[in-house]
């Protein structure tokens, strides 16, 4: 993937430690999955990560797990009475690392950078989501989810092949990158979270603020810092790989 990309709920005032320790869970699973992909890289193991089924089905999983926990995430600072201003606070930083990876992308891996990742989807989506939200009734989030879902496969076009249109999703062949989430179908998979917090805050509120065992605090913690992991823990894979690799000779 490479990779998936913070989902907190915006800093939204309480805390919903369930949230944050399967965002965490999502993290430590991500970490597992890059250190892989770098070792692949620089040749200690040998593994196709763009067509075994084995490492995209992790990387769908992943990703899908990351956009479920921000949609619920949202679910939560909706009904947190989330103000404009600290929205943008948040979103302003993921642009920003959005920027960021394109750039540290291509400085790797010139003829593959990541356009439109992780960061990418979710910055926009996440402004869509903000917008549209909350004027959706649960069954309308579940509705166009399902639609976003079978978008790619219904409404494919060449004109959406290139760099400039792929953002969408309507594409009829998936780009050269190393990371790729377009809006299609991956705003389904959000909807369908916040459709999900929202149902939960409804009918399981208690299960929601619930508290988590403390074997689970280190996964709750990490969870609540994921956009500084997910930006950092890649520099640092690679460093120590690198120094390894030094070291070895």
């Amino acid at each position: 993937m490479h990779s998936s990309s913070s989902t907190s709920s915006f800093g939204s005032t309480a805390r919903y430690p369930r949230l944050d320790a399967l965002r965490g869970a999502a993290i430590v699973w991500m970490a597992a999955f890059h250190f892989a992909f770098d070792l692949n890289h620089f040749g200690w193991i040998s593994q196709d990560f763009y067509r075994d089924a084995f490492w995209t089905g992790q990387r769908t999983l992943i990703v899908s797990l990351f956009l479920l926990c921000a949609g619920m995430g949202q679910a939560l600072a909706l009904q947190q009475g989330l103000s404009w201003p600290r929205f943008w606070r948040r979103w302003v930083q993921i642009a920003a690392c959005a920027i960021a990876v394109s750039i540290g992308s291509y400085m790797m891996y010139p003829r593959s950078f990541i356009s439109f990742g992780v960061l990418h989807g979710m910055a926009l989506m996440l402004l869509l989501l903000r917008f549209a939200g909350p004027r959706l009734p649960i069954w309308a989030c579940c509705a166009l989810g399902a639609f976003a879902l079978m978008a790619p496969q219904l409404l494919s076009h060449p004109f959406f092949d290139s760099r400039w249109t792929n953002w969408l999703g309507l594409v009829t062949h998936k780009p050269i990158a190393e990371d790729y989430v377009p809006i299609l179908p991956w705003l389904g998979v959000l909807l369908f979270g916040f459709a999900l917090g929202r149902w939960l805050l409804i009918h399981r509120a208690s299960w929601c603020r619930a508290d988590i065992s403390p074997k689970l605090a280190p996964l709750a913690l990490l969870g609540r810092w994921s956009l500084t992991f997910y930006m950092l823990h890649q520099p640092v894979l690679i460093g120590m790989l690198k120094l390894a690799a030094t070291m070895r000779g």
